[in-house]
């Protein structure tokens, strides 16, 4: 299932065997994520997963790339 909303993305994925997912060429086109681009995985257990792009976390954290 895909949905494409003014400036937001949903798609379902499947997790393969070795516990990876492939990231839709949409969603990587809308958020111009480009191969070897390292990602963090957030996660809370009551709120979910989120993956965000690194340079975008450091720069909202204030950190160093």
């Amino acid at each position: 299932m895909k949905k494409n909303m003014e400036g937001r993305f949903i798609v379902s994925v499947k997790v393969g065997p070795k516990g990876q997912i492939t990231i839709p060429k949409e969603a990587r086109e809308m958020f111009d994520i480009k191969e070897g681009e390292t990602l963090m995985v957030l996660g809370d257990k009551e709120r979910g997963i989120a993956i965000v792009k690194a340079n975008s976390l450091y720069d909202i954290i204030g950190g160093q790339k």
